[in-house]
Protein backbone atom coordinates (compact mmCIF):
# COMPACT_ATOMS: atom_id res chain seq x y z
CA UNK A 1 0.00 0.00 0.00
CA UNK A 2 1.30 3.55 -0.86
CA UNK A 3 2.04 5.76 1.61
CA UNK A 4 0.14 8.49 0.65
CA UNK A 5 -3.10 6.51 0.41
CA UNK A 6 -2.18 4.83 4.45
CA UNK A 7 -1.95 8.32 5.21
CA UNK A 8 -5.42 9.59 3.98
CA UNK A 9 -7.14 5.93 5.41
CA UNK A 10 -5.28 6.77 8.76
CA UNK A 11 -6.43 10.72 8.64
CA UNK A 12 -10.06 9.23 8.01
CA UNK A 13 -10.10 7.03 10.99
CA UNK A 14 -8.50 9.86 12.93
CA UNK A 15 -11.41 11.63 12.12
CA UNK A 16 -14.10 9.47 13.38
CA UNK A 17 -12.02 8.95 17.07
CA UNK A 18 -12.05 12.28 17.11
CA UNK A 19 -16.03 12.31 16.73
CA UNK A 20 -16.60 9.69 18.51
CA UNK A 21 -14.15 10.79 21.82
CA UNK A 22 -16.51 14.17 21.20
CA UNK A 23 -19.57 12.58 21.62
CA UNK A 24 -18.52 12.28 25.26
CA UNK A 25 -19.93 8.06 24.68
CA UNK A 26 -17.13 7.10 27.18
CA UNK A 27 -17.68 3.34 25.49
CA UNK A 28 -14.95 1.04 23.94
CA UNK A 29 -14.68 0.63 20.80
CA UNK A 30 -14.90 -2.48 19.13
CA UNK A 31 -11.85 -2.56 17.18
CA UNK A 32 -9.03 -0.11 16.25
CA UNK A 33 -6.18 0.46 14.12
CA UNK A 34 -2.78 1.67 14.96
CA UNK A 35 -1.71 5.05 13.36
CA UNK A 36 1.89 4.64 14.68
CA UNK A 37 3.86 1.97 15.03
CA UNK A 38 2.53 0.26 18.82
CA UNK A 39 4.31 -1.78 20.91
CA UNK A 40 2.13 -4.36 22.29
CA UNK A 41 3.35 -5.34 25.90
CA UNK A 42 1.91 -8.37 28.14
CA UNK A 43 2.25 -6.01 31.39
CA UNK A 44 -0.32 -3.05 31.66
CA UNK A 45 1.31 -1.02 33.90
CA UNK A 46 3.19 1.47 30.87
CA UNK A 47 4.06 4.02 33.13
CA UNK A 48 5.82 1.95 35.41
CA UNK A 49 7.76 0.30 32.50
CA UNK A 50 8.90 4.11 31.03
CA UNK A 51 10.38 5.98 34.28
CA UNK A 52 8.51 4.74 36.97
CA UNK A 53 7.45 7.27 39.63
CA UNK A 54 10.19 9.03 39.17
CA UNK A 55 10.62 9.32 35.21
CA UNK A 56 13.94 7.40 35.44
CA UNK A 57 13.29 3.67 35.37
CA UNK A 58 13.32 1.45 32.88
CA UNK A 59 12.00 -2.15 34.10
CA UNK A 60 14.83 -4.27 32.87
CA UNK A 61 15.66 -7.70 33.66
CA UNK A 62 19.88 -8.64 34.26
CA UNK A 63 20.05 -8.26 30.75
CA UNK A 64 18.74 -5.28 30.12
CA UNK A 65 16.00 -6.05 28.68
CA UNK A 66 11.84 -5.40 29.06
CA UNK A 67 11.04 -8.43 28.64
CA UNK A 68 6.87 -7.72 28.81
CA UNK A 69 7.57 -6.06 25.01
CA UNK A 70 5.65 -8.90 22.77
CA UNK A 71 6.22 -7.22 19.45
CA UNK A 72 5.79 -3.61 17.95
CA UNK A 73 2.61 -3.65 15.27
CA UNK A 74 3.32 -1.84 12.19
CA UNK A 75 0.61 1.34 11.10
CA UNK A 76 -2.59 -0.18 9.81
CA UNK A 77 -2.62 -3.41 11.94
CA UNK A 78 -6.08 -3.63 13.23
CA UNK A 79 -6.70 -4.69 16.94
CA UNK A 80 -9.94 -6.10 18.78
CA UNK A 81 -10.42 -4.06 21.98
CA UNK A 82 -11.39 -6.46 24.56
CA UNK A 83 -11.29 -4.31 27.68
CA UNK A 84 -9.65 -1.48 29.51
CA UNK A 85 -7.14 -1.45 32.57
CA UNK A 86 -9.36 -0.01 35.41
CA UNK A 87 -7.77 3.18 36.66
CA UNK A 88 -5.12 3.59 33.94
CA UNK A 89 -4.16 6.43 32.82
CA UNK A 90 -3.46 7.40 29.97
CA UNK A 91 -6.16 4.33 28.36
CA UNK A 92 -4.39 0.70 28.76
CA UNK A 93 -6.53 -1.46 26.09
CA UNK A 94 -6.76 -5.06 26.44
CA UNK A 95 -6.20 -6.39 22.68
CA UNK A 96 -5.44 -8.90 20.26
CA UNK A 97 -4.86 -9.19 16.71
CA UNK A 98 -4.26 -10.98 14.18
CA UNK A 99 -0.68 -9.65 13.53
CA UNK A 100 0.03 -11.44 16.46
CA UNK A 101 -1.54 -14.35 16.99
CA UNK A 102 0.48 -16.49 19.86
CA UNK A 103 -2.21 -16.99 22.92
CA UNK A 104 -1.04 -15.70 26.05
CA UNK A 105 -2.79 -16.24 29.83
CA UNK A 106 -2.38 -12.69 31.00
CA UNK A 107 -3.42 -10.90 27.84
CA UNK A 108 -1.72 -8.32 25.77
CA UNK A 109 -1.85 -4.34 25.91
CA UNK A 110 -1.46 -1.05 24.21
CA UNK A 111 -1.39 2.33 25.19
CA UNK A 112 -4.76 3.95 23.45
CA UNK A 113 -3.02 7.25 22.36
CA UNK A 114 -0.84 4.81 19.43
CA UNK A 115 -4.63 3.98 17.90
CA UNK A 116 -7.31 4.80 16.24
CA UNK A 117 -10.83 3.64 17.08
CA UNK A 118 -13.15 2.10 14.30
CA UNK A 119 -17.09 1.74 14.60
CA UNK A 120 -16.69 -1.59 12.41
CA UNK A 121 -13.98 -3.87 11.88
CA UNK A 122 -11.91 -2.45 9.54
CA UNK A 123 -9.65 -4.53 6.45
CA UNK A 124 -6.48 -6.34 7.90
CA UNK A 125 -3.40 -4.34 6.88
CA UNK A 126 -2.51 -5.02 3.04
CA UNK A 127 1.25 -6.74 3.54
CA UNK A 128 3.05 -7.57 0.40
CA UNK A 129 6.01 -9.43 0.22
CA UNK A 130 9.36 -8.08 -1.11
CA UNK A 131 11.70 -9.04 -3.75
CA UNK A 132 14.43 -11.60 -2.60
CA UNK A 133 17.07 -9.14 -2.82
CA UNK A 134 15.33 -6.09 -1.47
CA UNK A 135 14.78 -8.63 1.73
CA UNK A 136 18.27 -9.65 1.73
CA UNK A 137 19.71 -6.19 1.09
CA UNK A 138 17.67 -4.96 4.50
CA UNK A 139 18.90 -7.71 6.51
CA UNK A 140 22.60 -6.27 5.53
CA UNK A 141 22.23 -2.98 6.36
CA UNK A 142 20.80 -4.23 9.98
CA UNK A 143 24.58 -5.57 11.07
CA UNK A 144 25.26 -3.30 13.72
CA UNK A 145 21.39 -2.65 15.19
CA UNK A 146 21.38 -3.38 18.90
CA UNK A 147 19.22 -6.06 20.30
CA UNK A 148 16.00 -5.88 21.45
CA UNK A 149 13.57 -8.67 22.65
CA UNK A 150 10.37 -8.02 21.34
CA UNK A 151 12.00 -5.21 18.77
CA UNK A 152 11.13 -5.36 15.41
CA UNK A 153 11.93 -1.49 14.44
CA UNK A 154 15.26 -0.63 14.20
CA UNK A 155 14.69 3.12 14.24
CA UNK A 156 12.46 2.23 17.24
CA UNK A 157 9.28 4.86 18.69
CA UNK A 158 10.45 8.20 18.98
CA UNK A 159 7.07 9.13 20.17
CA UNK A 160 7.56 6.98 23.45
CA UNK A 161 9.90 10.16 24.74
CA UNK A 162 6.69 12.52 23.96
CA UNK A 163 4.79 10.19 25.76
CA UNK A 164 6.43 8.96 28.49
CA UNK A 165 8.85 11.79 28.92
CA UNK A 166 12.46 11.35 30.83
CA UNK A 167 12.91 13.19 33.77
CA UNK A 168 16.50 13.11 33.26
CA UNK A 169 18.90 13.21 29.78
CA UNK A 170 19.14 9.69 28.13
CA UNK A 171 22.29 8.39 26.78
CA UNK A 172 22.36 7.14 23.72
CA UNK A 173 22.49 3.16 24.85
CA UNK A 174 19.44 4.51 27.23
CA UNK A 175 17.41 6.44 24.46
CA UNK A 176 17.70 3.09 22.57
CA UNK A 177 16.11 1.16 24.83
CA UNK A 178 13.28 3.63 25.92
CA UNK A 179 12.21 3.96 21.99
CA UNK A 180 12.57 0.37 22.11
CA UNK A 181 15.09 0.91 18.57
CA UNK A 182 16.54 -2.61 17.93
CA UNK A 183 15.81 -6.16 16.68
CA UNK A 184 15.69 -9.55 17.80
CA UNK A 185 15.93 -12.37 16.16
CA UNK A 186 12.76 -12.88 14.36
CA UNK A 187 12.38 -8.86 14.55
CA UNK A 188 14.94 -8.97 12.25
CA UNK A 189 12.99 -11.14 9.76
CA UNK A 190 9.99 -9.31 10.16
CA UNK A 191 10.90 -6.06 9.62
CA UNK A 192 13.21 -7.14 6.38
CA UNK A 193 9.98 -8.44 4.86
CA UNK A 194 7.57 -5.90 5.77
CA UNK A 195 5.73 -7.79 8.44
CA UNK A 196 4.81 -10.66 5.90
CA UNK A 197 6.83 -13.78 8.07
CA UNK A 198 5.87 -15.00 11.17
CA UNK A 199 6.61 -12.81 14.37
CA UNK A 200 7.80 -15.54 16.75
CA UNK A 201 10.32 -18.29 16.07
CA UNK A 202 7.61 -20.60 17.27
CA UNK A 203 6.01 -20.38 14.04
CA UNK A 204 9.28 -19.40 11.88
CA UNK A 205 10.06 -23.43 12.84
CA UNK A 206 7.28 -24.74 11.01
CA UNK A 207 6.71 -22.13 8.48
CA UNK A 208 7.47 -22.70 4.31
CA UNK A 209 9.20 -25.97 3.58
CA UNK A 210 11.84 -28.24 5.67
CA UNK A 211 15.26 -28.77 4.14
CA UNK A 212 16.32 -32.43 4.57
CA UNK A 213 19.23 -31.78 6.73
CA UNK A 214 19.07 -34.86 9.45
CA UNK A 215 22.32 -37.08 9.44
CA UNK A 216 24.42 -34.49 7.56
CA UNK A 217 27.25 -32.57 9.29
CA UNK A 218 27.78 -29.05 8.44
CA UNK A 219 29.38 -28.91 5.72
CA UNK A 220 26.97 -30.93 3.95
CA UNK A 221 24.02 -29.24 5.55
CA UNK A 222 25.79 -25.39 4.32
CA UNK A 223 25.94 -26.78 0.95
CA UNK A 224 21.75 -27.36 0.72
CA UNK A 225 20.68 -24.17 2.08
CA UNK A 226 20.31 -20.96 -0.07
CA UNK A 227 19.59 -17.42 0.38
CA UNK A 228 16.80 -16.52 2.95
CA UNK A 229 16.94 -20.15 4.19
CA UNK A 230 16.14 -20.21 8.70
CA UNK A 231 18.26 -21.64 10.59
CA UNK A 232 16.46 -22.12 13.93
CA UNK A 233 14.58 -23.70 16.66
CA UNK A 234 12.29 -22.79 19.50
CA UNK A 235 13.83 -19.71 20.91
CA UNK A 236 15.98 -18.14 17.89
CA UNK A 237 16.29 -17.84 14.38
CA UNK A 238 19.15 -17.17 11.67
CA UNK A 239 18.93 -16.20 8.14
CA UNK A 240 21.27 -17.82 5.02
CA UNK A 241 22.42 -14.30 3.19
CA UNK A 242 24.41 -16.06 0.73
CA UNK A 243 26.36 -19.46 0.69
CA UNK A 244 28.78 -18.62 3.06
CA UNK A 245 27.15 -16.91 5.96
CA UNK A 246 24.45 -15.93 8.23
CA UNK A 247 22.80 -13.16 9.96
CA UNK A 248 21.60 -13.14 13.15
CA UNK A 249 19.97 -10.98 16.05
CA UNK A 250 21.53 -12.42 19.34
CA UNK A 251 21.53 -11.34 22.92
CA UNK A 252 24.58 -11.87 24.76
CA UNK A 253 24.20 -11.65 27.96
CA UNK A 254 26.76 -10.12 30.17
CA UNK A 255 29.33 -9.36 27.38
CA UNK A 256 28.56 -5.70 26.36
CA UNK A 257 29.73 -4.79 22.75
CA UNK A 258 28.76 -8.44 21.30
CA UNK A 259 24.73 -8.43 21.18
CA UNK A 260 22.87 -7.43 18.10
CA UNK A 261 22.33 -7.90 14.67
CA UNK A 262 25.93 -9.66 12.93
CA UNK A 263 26.97 -11.54 9.93
CA UNK A 264 28.94 -15.33 10.55
CA UNK A 265 30.25 -18.00 9.10
CA UNK A 266 27.80 -20.43 8.17
CA UNK A 267 30.18 -23.63 8.22
CA UNK A 268 31.34 -22.50 11.17
CA UNK A 269 27.90 -21.52 12.75
CA UNK A 270 26.98 -24.87 12.37
CA UNK A 271 29.65 -26.44 13.82
CA UNK A 272 28.98 -24.86 16.93
CA UNK A 273 25.95 -25.65 16.91
CA UNK A 274 25.91 -28.89 16.24
CA UNK A 275 28.21 -29.11 19.21
CA UNK A 276 25.07 -29.32 21.08
CA UNK A 277 21.97 -29.44 19.16
CA UNK A 278 20.76 -32.17 16.01
CA UNK A 279 19.39 -31.39 12.84
CA UNK A 280 16.08 -32.61 12.01
CA UNK A 281 14.02 -32.80 8.98
CA UNK A 282 10.60 -31.30 10.62
CA UNK A 283 10.82 -29.64 14.48
CA UNK A 284 10.59 -31.28 17.52
CA UNK A 285 12.12 -30.27 20.55
CA UNK A 286 14.03 -33.07 20.92
CA UNK A 287 15.76 -35.15 17.62
CA UNK A 288 16.18 -38.90 18.09
CA UNK A 289 19.43 -38.81 19.63
CA UNK A 290 18.16 -37.35 22.76
CA UNK A 291 19.49 -34.15 21.91
CA UNK A 292 17.66 -30.65 21.61
CA UNK A 293 16.82 -30.32 17.69
CA UNK A 294 17.42 -27.76 14.81
CA UNK A 295 15.67 -27.32 11.61
CA UNK A 296 16.09 -25.75 8.40
CA UNK A 297 13.37 -24.05 6.33
CA UNK A 298 12.78 -22.69 2.94
CA UNK A 299 9.88 -20.46 2.77
CA UNK A 300 10.78 -18.16 0.12
CA UNK A 301 8.68 -18.80 -3.16
CA UNK A 302 10.93 -20.03 -6.23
Amino acid sequence: MGQSVVAGWVVLWWVMAVSAVSAGSGELPAYAVARLPTPVFSDPAFPKLFGGTDGRTLVRDRCGQLRSLEFIAPVGSVFSVRGAVPGSSPAIWQVTTTEYPYPAPGGYFVDHRFLIPAPAHPSERERSLPAREEILRRLRTSVGVPYVWGGNLRAGIPELRTLYPPSFPLSDAVSKTWTLAGLDCSGLLYEATGGVTPRNTSALVFYGTGVAIAGLDARGIAALLRPLDLIGWNGHVMIVIDGGQVIESRLKCGEPGNSGVAVRSLVRTLTELMATRSPVNEYRETAHDGRKSFVARRWYPE
